[in-house]
């Protein structure tokens, strides 16, 4: 399987509804690595790399995120994979 990196970039009420710590239960799920954060602008942003397929599928799941979220955008920015991150963690 391809490696394949994206960072995304969420817009909508995304801080303060646990959307950093699900995003890292589901990459951790997945197998993700790389890392998430809240941007003062309200926004979250991360960057995921892994196998194409989990990556895809954690993008997928962020197009919703947890439950009291409300995602009204979401960009992806795809880049090459650098290999630098050993885990999942929230900055």
């Amino acid at each position: 399987m391809a490696i394949i990196r994206a960072e995304v970039h969420v817009t909508g009420r995304v801080q303060g509804v646990w959307f950093r710590q699900s995003t890292k239960n589901t990459a951790d799920q997945y197998g993700i690595n790389g890392w998430c954060r809240n941007n003062p602008d309200g926004s979250v942003e991360a960057v995921f790399e892994g196998e194409e397929s989990a990556v895809k599928a954690v993008i997928e799941w962020c197009q919703d995120g947890p439950e009291l979220a409300r995602v009204v955008d979401l960009n992806i920015r795809w880049e090459r994979p650098t290999g630098e991150f050993e885990r999942f963690f929230i900055r």
